[in-house]
């Protein structure tokens, strides 16, 4: 199946603003049961910054910052790959 309509509701100021929120959530709260609670902060949180930035409500608003919010965990998690990964290449 072909994901590609998806990219047209990526925000990137949502997706921003939300991988920082989630950052400070992580570190603030360091409990894993912390951790169930974040997508669902971060789909509403998506919600509310793109109704803002829009000053309107459609369902393509509300896809929109759910897409947005819950992009910035995959990015968060792939760039922490991406590190790790690295960190044990230049380990060996």
């Amino acid at each position: 199946m072909d994901y590609s309509f998806l990219s047209e509701y990526a925000v990137p100021i949502v997706v921003g603003i939300c991988l920082c929120v989630r950052y400070i959530l992580k570190k603030m709260i360091p409990s894993d049961k912390a951790g169930r609670y974040i997508p669902l902060i971060m789909a509403v949180l998506g919600v509310g910054l793109n109704a803002w930035l829009n000053m309107d409500f459609t369902p393509g608003i509300l896809m929109g910052g759910m897409f947005s919010g819950l992009a910035s965990i995959g990015l968060c998690d792939a760039l922490k790959n991406l590190t790790v990964k690295k960190e044990e290449k230049d380990a060996e």
